[in-house]
């Protein structure tokens, strides 16, 4: 007698569905049946995963709100200039901004070796740099790197020397 090729279905969402399984060799029908069993049926897995990205993109959104709202008080609490580019761009760039120098600050000042003088030259730096897009092409940085990264930035705005005259 051949191994059944449809296969009824119990699923844990308590529905039931006729699979046809006669692609899956006949050895392991009957251990893929189980696995299916032990899962909802694709109606109600699909219904969940609509609800769970819903729900994600919820968090998502309560996130970046906190995240923008702290990144906005640090602004003006530091006197940051506006960032310069598409309204999307400065509200991301703000906060890669506000997470790099925060980290930074962290990084060089407390854990590190940086005084409270060379902070504010380093700070001095940073008020210069007003790109969105730098900051968003740095929000991968390691903050150790700022200090390097804001003087390679800056050397990107001096006049580069004609090696041909």
């Amino acid at each position: 007698m051949p191994v059944n090729k449809i296969w009824t279905i119990e699923h844990a969402c308590s529905h039931s569905a006729s699979i046809d399984l006669s692609s899956r060799p006949a050895d392991r029908r009957a251990g893929y049946a189980q696995w299916l069993a032990a899962r909802d049926c694709t109606d109600c897995w699909q219904a969940d995963r609509a609800e769970d990205t819903e729900s994600k993109a919820e968090w998502l959104a309560k996130r970046r709100a906190a995240e923008q709202s702290a990144a906005d008080a640090w602004s003006e609490q530091y006197q940051m200039p506006p960032l310069e580019g598409t309204d999307r761009s400065v509200s991301w760039a703000a906060r890669c901004r506000h997470q790099l120098v925060a980290a930074a600050y962290t990084a060089l000042v407390v854990e590190g070796t940086f005084g409270e003088r060379q902070w504010e030259g380093l700070e001095d730096s940073v008020h210069l740099l007003t790109r969105a897009g730098w900051w968003i092409d740095q929000r991968d940085a390691d903050p150790a790197d700022l200090p390097e990264l804001l003087e390679a930035a800056s050397a990107e705005d001096r006049p580069t020397e004609n090696p041909h005259m």
